[in-house]
């Protein structure tokens, strides 16, 4: 199994940024693709991006271009760089081991003026 946890939320402004991290337990990341799901205020949760083992990424129409998914697999860390952010982007975001079936608790972000 591996454990996640993500950090990196907060408040931002409209057109600013954020990296948000996911902390893995072990080294067992490295062999799981991953994900980030977001569920915004009242909605379902969704798939926001994803990145495979061996660097491969896919993203959803609504933040393709703008959010970039990395890895770092020394570290067991994840990543998601969201640049020029919309306040449609507020949600808890979440990242997911797709071997593991493993979630972390969440990382709020709230884009707002």
């Amino acid at each position: 199994q591996v454990q996640l946890v993500e950090s990196g939320g907060g408040l931002v402004q409209p057109g600013g940024s954020l990296r948000l991290s996911c902390a893995a337990s072990s080294n067992l990341f490295k062999v799981s693709g991953m994900q980030w799901y977001r569920q915004p205020p009242g909605k379902q949760r969704e798939l926001v991006a994803t990145i495979f083992t061996g660097g491969d990424t896919k993203y959803s129409d609504s933040v393709r271009g703008r959010f970039i998914v990395s890895r770092d697999n020394t570290n067991f860390t994840l990543y998601l760089q969201m640049n020029s952010l919309k306040p449609e982007d507020t949600a808890v975001y979440y990242c997911h081991s797709m071997v593991f079936n493993s979630w972390g608790q969440g990382t709020q972000v709230t884009v707002s003026s």
